[in-house]
This record gives C-alpha cells, sequence and structure tokens, in this order.
C-alpha cells in the first residue's frame, strides 16, 4: 500500500466514497468498513495511533448515530455510523501510506483545469495542505486552552476553553499569513 500511486488511492478512496453513498443499508456500510480495516491492517498502520486519530470521530459519530436513531431508526443510524467511520478511516489509511508531497503534486495536476478559471494548481495545493495542516494544530491548541482553563478551575465553563483556543487560532491563522505573505504568495 505504500508504494501504490498516491492517484490511484486518491481514486480508490473517491470511489469508497460513492460507493458509500450511493450503496444503502447496514450490511453494505458493515462491508465497507471492514474492507476499510482490512487495508489498514495490510498497510500495517500503529493501532494506538490510528485509534487516537479515529476517537474524536467516534464522538461525532455516537452524536450523529443518536439522533439517526431518534430521527430514522436503528438501521440508518448503523448505517450513518459505520459510514463516517468507513470514510474516516480510509482516508487515515491514504494519508498515513502517502507522503505528503506526493500526494498535493497529485492534487496540483488534477487542479489543473482551475487554471482557466484563475485560479492557480499550486495555489490549490498549498491552501489543501495549509488545511490538513491547521487540523491538528487545531485540536492541540483546544487541548491546551481546555487543559489551562482545567488547571485554573474553570473546567466546566466553555468560555474559558473556547475563547483562548479561538484567539490562539486566530493568532496562528495570523503568523501563517505573514510567512506566506513574506514569500511573496498571494501577490498578483
Amino acid at each position: 500500500m505504500h508504494r501504490a500511486h498516491p492517484g490511484l488511492k486518491l481514486a480508490l478512496l473517491t470511489a469508497l466514497g460513492i460507493a458509500v453513498v450511493v450503496v444503502r443499508g447496514p450490511l453494505s456500510s458493515l462491508v465497507a468498513l471492514g474492507v476499510v480495516v482490512l487495508s489498514a491492517v495490510v498497510a500495517r498502520l500503529p493501532w494506538h495511533r490510528t485509534a487516537r486519530g479515529v476517537l474524536p470521530v467516534l464522538v461525532t459519530a455516537a452524536l450523529v448515530g443518536a439522533y439517526q436513531w431518534w430521527a430514522r431508526g436503528p438501521a440508518v443510524a448503523t448505517e450513518v455510523v459505520v459510514d463516517l467511520l468507513a470514510l474516516v478511516l480510509a482516508a487515515t489509511v491514504v494519508t498515513a501510506t502517502t507522503r505528503a508531497d506526493a500526494l498535493l503534486d497529485v492534487l496540483a495536476r488534477l487542479a489543473r483545469p482551475l487554471r482557466h478559471v484563475g485560479l492557480p494548481p499550486e495555489t490549490f495545493a498549498l491552501s489543501v495542505a495549509l488545511v490538513l495542516r491547521a487540523i491538528p494544530v487545531l485540536v492541540t491548541t483546544t487541548l491546551e486552552a481546555r487543559d489551562a482553563a482545567r488547571a485554573r478551575g474553570l473546567d466546566r465553563s466553555p468560555r474559558a476553553t473556547l475563547v483562548p483556543a479561538a484567539v490562539r487560532m486566530v493568532a496562528h491563522a495570523h503568523a501563517t499569513g505573514d510567512a506566506l505573505a513574506a514569500r511573496g504568495l498571494g501577490e498578483d
């Protein structure tokens, strides 16, 4: 899996996403999850790191599943939760087995048609890279703000966590923007 072409991996991930949306039923969702888990085993992903990365998705899936159970029944809830887990785990397999620069090169090649509407493909690939880089920074910042709030005895106050985390993320965004501007990116 590590040696497969990044374009093939993205194509398979896209095909899985389409199949998960088109094919209905909890059984098809469980089959998709089984295939993805098998691919993670074949890729020899470290389970402790993979599970830790998927944990926030499990919380979201549980909330979505509870709502779907209440609104549409257990079959739909199971399908939605398992589909979400399969897609996130599949994306994890792709990103864990592919170098970031190779993945961004493929995205830049795929974005070449955007050049005709005034968007350079390299800018698109850079945007994707910045989003991917911002996600762990957001998680780390939020966890640090939560720990700081807990140390002040404010662990039950959402404001004590969210406001400092938001301020730090805005500062991170400004620093990233300043670094891009210093390198001349975004100028005509």
